[in-house]
């Protein structure tokens, strides 16, 4: 377990520590030289009769450095609230409490320092003095213990308060290590003889250094990937680095230069580096100040500290004791996770005015205020407080796939899980990609799949159907292609659609030659052939044959509708052997940063005009797409990967 300080500068939490641990936890010269704390100071104290090791956290108490306090305050499980004799509860003490309550601590003590400055009249009004202000947060019935930290043996006080300690550990249940390793960096050095070392707590998970299974880990959101080559846990050689657990970690890969306090230490599938997070905000009551859209703010998460502008979803603003959900815009990539709690100061970083918790690490741009993206909201925070995943699924477009669910740190591990009623997996066996989506949201996406269909087939009779990608982009853009593909193979398997060469279309979207078309569907095929890159057109094909116009064009259409062959544009058909040669060639001449007409023409040797034509048909059936003048192929387009 990790213990945190928290109080008033020069209320004697370093010497508490000192006295408790045997361990001076100011390190550097100039907080030796002023007597104050300006780093983050950590000690360690083993427990008796046990293998495990208390871990403290020392915090520096001036307003100025409330954000290195955060930063060590959001890895702590346990609070311990100093407040000197003399002084009194102080301001300092009042915003630490605040951020301590906004963590989302539960459990803590409070610690009554300097008593052998004051009377017992001042010992009682100080007690008094605390209980009022603990009236309404988690410390409200917490202990209180009267030190005098300069006698660490004298019977009672610092001697009662570390037996107390050792006796909550005990009684501790150790943290789950669930989801995805991440630990919160706060240090970075160069040890001679060893290199880089980060240390920091684990936020979660469990990382084994002789795991050959064990994933790589990153340094984030540099997306740095590093070797771990030994583990400190808890101030002891380890092979593990646990949940809870404070930890120094030797890399290789990265100079200590190369990281800052802030970055994550991670897993690959832990993070997904973000700008925008939607957040359920708490305002502090004593706060001065009003929240608007686009007003900024500080923003700490994990041990990092950022700058952000703040757009409430459902109100104009957001005021001192208001609950509201909120948008976070970041100037640079953060890394959190839905649960994570963060701290909110003023523009100035003079004052704490709020706090919550992470509900969506990937908030849109657009739409961010529409109903179905608060229903979002609200069912991820009910999902958070021990709700079902059940109940956010159905607002989930394209479902969940199982990277997301291990990122939720919910009691029951929905990954792990089979899928519940209403529920089903597609692609279970794809690892992280495979995704929990609701039975009526398939059933929906399904459905929006024919209907597309059917409109296609009405608005463009002529051609064959629609390529996969297109077809994607018509019905839902942002659908993953493990669920897009599994939708489409399960609609082919129902006979819902049936697929021709790349082109999906409904059943009934087919044709048949009578054995007279077939004929004459022949000898345009065959001019087609011969026609390679400049196929003669249907009007030149019926001067030839002396046949009805109108007949050749109406065979040449049935022709492309059974994909052998394909129309550029009215009237004119070319062999699929030549269409997939130009794509052939588009490909090549494109993939080192696109392709200009002029450079695609003199590939073919024909005009720009048909050369155009040709570039407009690649787009239309999603094979690429224009930006100004060049020409870029579609990454997600699987035209050429088609079995002809």
């Amino acid at each position: 377990m990790i213990i945190g300080t928290a109080g008033h500068i020069d209320h004697g939490k370093t010497s508490l520590v000192r006295a408790l641990t045997g361990v001076h936890t100011d390190r550097l010269a100039a907080e030796k030289e002023r007597g104050i704390s300006i780093e983050l100071g950590y000690a360690y104290l083993p427990m008796p009769d046990s293998d495990r090791v208390v871990g403290f956290i020392d915090v520096p108490g001036h307003e100025a450095l409330v954000h290195t306090m955060v930063a060590g305050a959001t890895g702590i499980a346990y609070a311990m609230l100093v407040v000197a004799a003399d002084d009194g509860v102080m301001p300092q003490t009042h915003e630490h409490i605040a951020i301590l309550q906004l963590l989302g601590l539960e459990q803590g003590c409070v610690v009554i320092t300097k008593t052998d400055m004051v009377d017992a009249e001042q010992l009682q009004k100080v007690q008094a003095q605390i209980q009022g202000v603990l009236a309404h947060t988690f410390l409200a019935n917490a202990p209180i213990f009267l030190v005098d930290s300069t006698a660490p043996e004298q019977e009672g006080g610092v001697a009662a308060l570390r037996s107390f300690l050792f006796e909550q550990i005990k009684q501790q249940t150790p943290p789950r290590a669930q989801g995805p390793f991440r630990l919160a960096i706060d240090r970075s050095f160069s040890l001679p003889g060893h290199g880089t070392v980060v240390t920091g707590t684990v936020f979660g998970g469990q990382y084994h250094i002789d795991d050959d299974s064990a994933p790589r880990m990153y340094v984030m959101p540099s997306k740095q990937s590093v070797r771990v080559r030994r583990i400190h846990a808890q101030d002891r050689p380890s092979q593990f680095a646990l949940t809870g657990q404070r930890c120094a970690i030797n890399l290789a890969g990265i100079g200590a230069d190369d990281i800052e306090r802030g970055q994550w230490l991670a897993e690959a599938h832990c993070f997904r580096p973000t700008r925008r997070i939607d957040v359920q905000m708490q305002m502090l009551g004593t706060s001065a100040t009003e929240l608007r859209t686009w007003s900024p703010a500080h923003i700490h998460i994990g041990a990092a500290h950022y700058h952000a502008h703040c757009v409430p979803l459902t109100t104009h603003w957001v005021q001192p004791n208001d609950q509201a959900l909120v948008q976070l815009v970041f100037a640079e990539a953060v890394c959190v996770l839905p649960g994570d709690r963060f701290i909110v100061r003023d523009a100035q970083a003079r004052h704490t005015i709020a706090g919550g918790v992470v509900l969506d690490a990937q908030a849109p741009d657009r739409k961010r205020r529409s109903q179905q993206r608060i229903d979002w909201l609200n069912a991820m925070h009910a999902v958070l407080q021990g709700g079902s995943i059940t109940d956010l699924l159905p607002l989930a477009p394209y479902g969940l796939n199982r990277a997301a669910l291990r990122r939720l740190p919910t009691v029951t591990a929905w990954a792990q899980k089979q899928a519940p009623a209403g529920t089903q997996w597609v692609g279970a066996d794809l690892g992280p990609e495979a995704i929990l989506i609701d039975s009526g949201v398939w059933q929906a996406l399904a459905d929006n799949i024919q209907s597309t269909l059917g409109w296609a087939h009405q608005r463009y009779p002529d051609d064959p159907g629609v390529e996969r990608a297109r077809l994607r982009r018509m019905v839902a853009p942002r659908a993953p292609d493990v669920l897009w593909d599994a939708l489409l193979a399960q609609l082919v398997v129902d006979k819902r659609l049936a697929l021709n060469g790349a082109w999906y279309h409904l059943p009934d979207h087919t044709v048949s030659l009578s054995s007279q078309e077939e004929q004459y569907g022949q000898q345009i095929v065959d001019f087609a052939l011969q026609g390679g890159y400049n196929p003669p057109w249907i009007r030149d094909i019926a001067r030839e044959l002396e046949v009805d116009e109108q007949l050749l064009r109406s065979i040449g259409r049935k022709l492309v509708r059974q994909g052998r062959l394909y129309q550029v544009v009215r009237d004119l058909f070319y062999h699929r052997e030549h269409i997939i040669a130009m794509a052939l060639i588009l490909k090549e001449l494109a993939q080192d940063g696109g392709v200009r007409v002029a450079t695609f023409r003199d590939q073919l040797h024909i005009g720009r005009k048909r050369t155009i034509q040709i570039l407009e048909f690649f787009e239309r059936i999603g094979f690429s797409r224009r930006v100004g003048d060049n020409h870029y192929l579609r990454t997600d387009s699987r035209f050429l990967e088609t079995d002809f």
